[in-house]
C-alpha cells in the first residue's frame, strides 16, 4: 500500500508561476500582492477589512494589544485549542481564563462562558474548532446582556467606544466557514485566519486578520494601525516609501515585525482565486465520503461538519473512537502510522501542557475537553487526496481498532 501524508500543501503549477512571477518583479517584501490578498480575502470574507500577517498568532496579539489589554485582563478562551490561543493572551501580561467545551463539536460552551465572566474579562476568544464555527448567537447575547455590560470595566479608550466584552475569534482554521448562511467571520469584532502550510488556504506562513467592529468604530482607521504596529510603528510601509522623495518616514510607537512578504502573498493569491470552486467543494466531499466509509461502524463517533446553523470550512475531520483510553488511542495511532497512513490528534487540551498546568490549570476542571482529546483522530484530508486513499485509510484505522476490541467495548 502507498503511504498517505496528512496534509501536505497543494503546490502545482499554477502556484509555481505565481511565485516565480513574484520573485522576478522585484518586489518579494509586503507590496502590491500583499495589499491584493486582502482586498481579496475581504471579498470572500465579507468584512469591511482585511490584514496579512506573517502568523495568526501576530494577527490575534495585535488586536488584544490595540484593545488596551494587559496585565490585571482577563480573556476567556476554551480549554481544548492550540496553545497560540493562549499565549498571546500571556504575551500580553493578561490572565487567560479557560473554560471547557461542547461534546459535540468541541467549540467553546457558552455557558461555561457566561458562568466565567468578572469585571476584569475584556474579551472572549472562541475558537473555529476544525473549521466548524463556534456558537456565535449565543456569545453575542451573552456580551450584550445589560447585566454583563454593567459590570464591565474597559480600561483603554477603544474598550470604552465598545463599551462590551470584545469577541476575538481564533478562525485559525475556519475561511469559507459559515454560521446562518453567512460568512463566519462577519460574527465576531476581528476574526483571525491562518495560513500555515496544512491550513486550507495556505501563504506557507501567515495570517490575516479580519476586522469587524461596529459603528463608530472605523475599521480602515484600525487597519491602518494595525499595519503600521506590524512594521516597528512606521508611519509608511515599504510600498508606501516606493518612489521618488517619499522615503521620509518617522517611527509613532514602538511596534512589532510581523508583515506578509509579497512572495508568500502570490501563493495566497492562487488559493484565494480558487478556494470556493475549488478547494472547499473538494474538502466538503471528502468529509462527505469519510461519513458514509465509517457511519456504519459502531466505534466510530462522527464529527460534527454541517448542522441547521453552521457549516464548517472542513479543515480537520476530527474522528473520535467510542469507549477507549488514552493509551488504547495511542496504539490505534501508532498502528496506523506503522502501515503507511499519516494522522494527528488535534488537540492536546491547555491544562495538559507543562507552560499552563504550571500556571495553575487543571484538566480535570475540563472534562469534555479531556474526553476528546482521548479519544480523537484527525484523518488525512488534502486537495489531493482520493476516493481509494480514503478507503485505505478507514480499512487501516478499522484494522487497528479491531486489533484492540477484546479489550475495548464498541
Amino acid at each position: 500500500m502507498e503511504k498517505i501524508p496528512f496534509a501536505p500543501p497543494r503546490i502545482d503549477q499554477a502556484v509555481i508561476d505565481e511565485v516565480t512571477a513574484a520573485l522576478r518583479s522585484g518586489w518579494i517584501t509586503t507590496g502590491p500582492r500583499t495589499k491584493q490578498l486582502e482586498k481579496e480575502i475581504a471579498t470572500l470574507t465579507h468584512v469591511p477589512s482585511v490584514l496579512c500577517l506573517g502568523s495568526a498568532t501576530a494577527g490575534m496579539e495585535l488586536v488584544l494589544r490595540w484593545l488596551g489589554i494587559g496585565p490585571g485582563d482577563e480573556v476567556i478562551v476554551p480549554a481544548y485549542t492550540y496553545c497560540a490561543t493562549a499565549n498571546v493572551v500571556v504575551h500580553c501580561g493578561a490572565k487567560p481564563v479557560m473554560v471547557d467545551v461542547l461534546p459535540g463539536d468541541g467549540t467553546i460552551d457558552p455557558e461555561k462562558v457566561a458562568a466565567a465572566i468578572t469585571p476584569r474579562t475584556k474579551a472572549i476568544m472562541p475558537v473555529d474548532l476544525g473549521g466548524m464555527p463556534a456558537n456565535f448567537r449565543e456569545l453575542q447575547e451573552i456580551v450584550d446582556d445589560p447585566k454583563v455590560r454593567s459590570q464591565f470595566q474597559p480600561h483603554s479608550p477603544e474598550q470604552t467606544q465598545l463599551g462590551r466584552i470584545a469577541l476575538i475569534v481564533d478562525a485559525a482554521h475556519s475561511i469559507g466557514a459559515t454560521y446562518r448562511r453567512k460568512p463566519a467571520a462577519t460574527w465576531g469584532d476581528a476574526s483571525v485566519f491562518s495560513f500555515h502550510a496544512v491550513k486550507n488556504l495556505t501563504t506557507a506562513e501567515g495570517g490575516a486578520v479580519c476586522l469587524n467592529f461596529p459603528p463608530p468604530f472605523d475599521n480602515g482607521e484600525i487597519y491602518k494601525t494595525l499595519n503600521r504596529q506590524s512594521l516597528h510603528g512606521q508611519s509608511k510601509d515599504a510600498l508606501a516609501k516606493f518612489g521618488a522623495n517619499s522615503w521620509e518616514y518617522d517611527v509613532l510607537e514602538a511596534g512589532y515585525k510581523c508583515n506578509m512578504p509579497d512572495v508568500l502573498a502570490a501563493i495566497g493569491l492562487v488559493e484565494t482565486r480558487r478556494y470556493e470552486e475549488e478547494t472547499l467543494p473538494k474538502r466538503r466531499a471528502q468529509f462527505a465520503r469519510y461519513h458514509k466509509m465509517l457511519q456504519d461502524f459502531d466505534w466510530a463517533e462522527l464529527p460534527y461538519y454541517a448542522t441547521a446553523e453552521k457549516q464548517s470550512s472542513c479543515h480537520l475531520y476530527l474522528l473520535r473512537i467510542r469507549g477507549i483510553t488514552l493509551e488504547q488511542r495511542n496504539a490505534i495511532i501508532e498502528q496506523v502510522m506503522e502501515a503507511g497512513v499519516s494522522v494527528n490528534v488535534h488537540y492536546k487540551p491547555l491544562p495538559m501542557l507543562s507552560a499552563y498546568r504550571e500556571r495553575g490549570y487543571a484538566m480535570r476542571d475540563y472534562p469534555v475537553s479531556l474526553d476528546f482529546y482521548q479519544r480523537e483522530i484527525s484523518l488525512p484530508v488534502f486537495y489531493d487526496l482520493t476516493p481509494a486513499q480514503q478507503e485505505q485509510v478507514v480499512q487501516i484505522l478499522a484494522t487497528a481498532v479491531n486489533a484492540i476490541a477484546d479489550k475495548v467495548k464498541i
